[in-house]
C-alpha cells in the first residue's frame, strides 16, 4: 500500500458510517471545486482523481464492503471502468445546470482512460461569452456564435473525390517519412546511424491525391458558422467553461470524432457594480453634512432599487453591508452582499456664507475640546 495514499473517507471528508446522499453530496462539492476544466491549479487534476477514485469505491456497495474489510489491497484489481463504468455522472451533475457532460465520460476519458485504441480526436475549441449580471443571477439561455472548421460531409475528412482512392507515395512507401542510414567505424566496431526527416515528395502525406473532392478541393474542411444555445447555470462562477461536446476542431484522420467546445462565461463589466465572487461592490458618495448627520440613499440591486441608512458619523472609505444583495451562489445556498463603500466628497469651493458657517463650526469644536480638557 502507498504510504502517501490518504483513505478515501478522509479524502471526500465523510464518516466512516456516512450514507450514499453524504458522500454523494461530498463527492459533488469536491468536485465542482477541483475539476480540472475549472480549476486551474497545478494540483487540481490529481486532486480530482484522487477525490473520483474515493466515490468509485465509496458509491458502490459492494467495492466501499471489500474496501472496509481489507482497505486498500481489497480495492487493488479495480480498473478505471470498473470503478467509473456504472456512475451516472449525469445524474450527480446535471442539477448543477451544465448539461454537457462537464462532469462525466468526456473528463474520465481524458484523465483515466489514456490507453484506448483509436484514432485521435480533434483539437477543443475556447471562445469567450460575455453575459449581463441578470443572466448570471437568474440562469438562461444565451447563444454562441463562432466560426470553425468542420470535417467536409461529402468526402468525410478524406478529401477524396467518393470513389476515389489515394495514391501511395514511391518514395517513402506511404509513410511520409525519409530514413537515411548510414554506417561508421569507430574504434574497431561499425556504428548505424538514422535520420528521419518528412519526406520531401509527398510533405509527410503519404499519398497523393489524384481526384480531389470538389466540395473541399481536398482539403477534407469546411468552414462553418454555427450558433449554438448554451444554458448559464445561475451564479456561475468567472471564467467556468462550460464544454460542448463535439463542436471543436475536425480530427486530422478521417473518421476519427472532432473535438470539444469550451465557452468561457463572463460577465460583462456593469457601470453599477463590481463582482467578487458572489459578492457585488459599488461606491456611494456623499456630503460631508450627510457624514455627521446620517442620511438615507437609494441603491440600485440587481433585482431593483431599495432604500439604504447611513448612520451618523459614517467614515470616510467605510463599508456598509447589504446582506443577501448580490449574486445567487452558484452551489445554490444562498446569495451573496453587496457592499456599499462610501466616500465622503469634500467641498473644492465654497460660498462666503458656507464658510462662515465652516468656521463657526470649527469655533465650535475648539470650545468643546477646551471643556473636555478643563473637566480632565
Amino acid at each position: 500500500m502507498d504510504s502517501k495514499q490518504r483513505d478515501y473517507y478522509d479524502v471526500l471528508g465523510v464518516a466512516k458510517d456516512a450514507d450514499q446522499k453524504a458522500i454523494k453530496d461530498a463527492f459533488r462539492e469536491l468536485a465542482m471545486k477541483y475539476h480540472p476544466d475549472r480549476n486551474k491549479a497545478p494540483d487540481a487534476e490529481e486532486k480530482f482523481k484522487e477525490i473520483a477514485e474515493a466515490y468509485g469505491v465509496l458509491s458502490d456497495p459492494e467495492k466501499r464492503a471489500k474496501y472496509d474489510a481489507g482497505g486498500f489491497a481489497g480495492v487493488a484489481d479495480f480498473t478505471a471502468e470498473d470503478l467509473f463504468g456504472g456512475i451516472d455522472f449525469g445524474d450527480i451533475f446535471g442539477d448543477m445546470g451544465f448539461g454537457f457532460d462537464l462532469g462525466g465520460g468526456g473528463i474520465f476519458d481524458r484523465l483515466f482512460r489514456h490507453g484506448r485504441a483509436g484514432p485521435r480526436r480533434g483539437q477543443d475549441i475556447e471562445v469567450i461569452l460575455d453575459v449581463p449580471l441578470e443572466l448570471i443571477n437568474n440562469g438562461g439561455d444565451e447563444v454562441v456564435r463562432y466560426t470553425h472548421p468542420i470535417s467536409c460531409p461529402t468526402c468525410s475528412g478524406s478529401g477524396l473525390e467518393p470513389g476515389t482512392t489515394a495514391r501511395k507515395c514511391e518514395t517513402c512507401g506511404g509513410s511520409g517519412r525519409k530514413v537515411i542510414t548510414s554506417d561508421e567505424q569507430k574504434e574497431g566496431s561499425s556504428v548505424r546511424f538514422q535520420q528521419i526527416t518528412v519526406c520531401p515528395a509527398c510533405n509527410g502525406q503519404g499519398t497523393f491525391i489524384d481526384h480531389p473532392c470538389k466540395k473541399c478541393h481536398g482539403r477534407g474542411q469546411l468552414e462553418k458558422h454555427e450558433s449554438l444555445k448554451v444554458h448559464i447555470p445561475a451564479g456561475i462562477e468567472e471564467g467556468t467553461p462550460l464544454r460542448v461536446k463535439g463542436h471543436g476542431m475536425p480530427a486530422n484522420e478521417a473518421g476519427a470524432p472532432a473535438g470539444d467546445l469550451y465557452v468561457l462565461v463572463r460577465s460583462i463589466p456593469d457601470s453599477r457594480f463590481e463582482r467578487v465572487g458572489a459578492d457585488l461592490w459599488r461606491k456611494e458618495t456623499i456630503e460631508t453634512v450627510d457624514a455627521v448627520l446620517g442620511t438615507r440613499l437609494k441603491v440600485p440591486t440587481l433585482k431593483g432599487n431599495v432604500d439604504v441608512k447611513i448612520p451618523p458619523g459614517t467614515q470616510q472609505d467605510e463599508v456598509l453591508r447589504l446582506r443577501g444583495k448580490g449574486l445567487r451562489k452558484f452551489d445554490g445556498k444562498g446569495y451573496g452582499d453587496l457592499n456599499l463603500r462610501i466616500q465622503v466628497h469634500i467641498p473644492e469651493a465654497i460660498s462666503a456664507e458656507e464658510r462662515s458657517l465652516y468656521e463657526q463650526l470649527r469655533s465650535l469644536g475648539t470650545s468643546t475640546k477646551s471643556k473636555k480638557r478643563w473637566w480632565k
